[in-house]
């Protein structure tokens, strides 16, 4: 874009005298919708050089009208990368004007976001917008991977080999040779398919202070608010014994090392897990099992009453 399309850009959403007091700005309410051609010419002044987001205040310039974030201005090293000038505590307050008539589509509308916001109300929304990718949720490694659920099903199970299980009830057996050795580790052992829902069942062993402790939990593959619409229960036993859980599972919104260090799940410390496995106490052996239901919602009392049969 010339910068001469960028200044009749500006000069046609300004419209006001040079003298014109600075504070009357916050009067204007000329609202430019994200689909004209000047919109997009002020959309493309408010990106910022260095790391092409989209800038917010402060937006700094150097003084031969350079602008750029101020994320950006400690990356540079305070020195303009258009101009190499040093770019001082120089503050773009017309621009900064501009974006506030600015009304752009959230980023995720391809993925099905209907909604437009003004611009600085547009990252606060984008961060929680329930159409946003999600994170891969595989534990124990730093997969960068995003998408929506289909995808990271697919990928769970062709990249990651993660077991594929459709039903409600689970049971797993986890052996581990030498018990007294509890190192953090932690596995994904099952993604369920049931309710037309993705759950992963996670198995942790980590330190809880100074006790070696094994840990079950369940994550939905979805937004917390459709997690709270599900239940499932946990239990672990043997020797005529047993441990039981009952919760929510936790949305992959949040990350299985958060959901483990709030301890929301099913804890089995390592002696009681030895307990459990009967013999000599040489060898661990758990077996976890666990189900599934969908909670109803009763139109009556609005609460929720479990769907045990589906």
């Amino acid at each position: 874009m010339d910068s001469e399309s960028v200044d009749s850009s500006i000069s046609s959403l300004t419209m006001i005298d040079e003298d014109v007091n600075p504070h009357q700005f916050s009067s204007i309410n000329t609202k430019i919708r994200s689909n004209g051609p000047i919109a997009n010419s002020v959309h493309e002044l408010l990106q910022c050089p260095v790391c092409t987001n989209s800038m917010y205040p402060p937006i700094h310039q150097c003084h031969n009208g350079h602008t750029l974030c101020s994320t950006c201005k400690t990356r540079v090293h305070n020195r303009c990368p258009t101009c190499r000038l040093e770019l001082g505590d120089i503050r773009c307050l017309a621009l900064e004007k501009i974006a506030e008539s600015l009304e752009l589509p959230c980023r995720y509308t391809s993925l099905g976001c209907p909604e437009i916001f003004p611009y600085y109300s547009k990252l606060k929304h984008e961060s929680i917008c329930n159409f946003r990718p999600y994170n891969c949720p595989y534990a124990g490694s730093d997969c960068s991977v995003v998408g929506d659920i289909p995808y990271l099903v697919t990928h769970l199970r062709d990249d990651h080999r993660v077991d594929m299980h459709s039903g409600c009830t689970f049971n797993h057996r986890y052996v581990k040779s030498n018990p007294m050795e509890v190192e953090n580790a932690t596995w994904m052992l099952t993604v369920f398919h049931c309710f037309g829902q993705y759950f992963c069942l996670h198995f942790e062993a980590f330190q809880l202070g100074t006790a070696p402790v094994y840990m079950a939990f369940l994550r939905f593959m979805g937004d917390e608010r459709d997690a709270r619409s599900y239940s499932y229960s946990l239990e672990v036993g043997g020797n005529g014994r047993k441990l039981t859980y009952e919760g929510s599972p936790r949305s992959i919104r949040d990350s299985h090392k958060k959901v483990r260090d709030s301890h929301d799940g099913l804890i089995v410390y390592r002696n009681m897990a030895l307990f459990f496995s009967g013999s000599d106490k040489k060898e661990l052996k758990l077996r976890v099992t666990g189900r599934i239901w969908k909670e109803q919602q009763n139109p009556e009392g609005g609460v929720c009453i479990p769907n045990l049969y589906s």
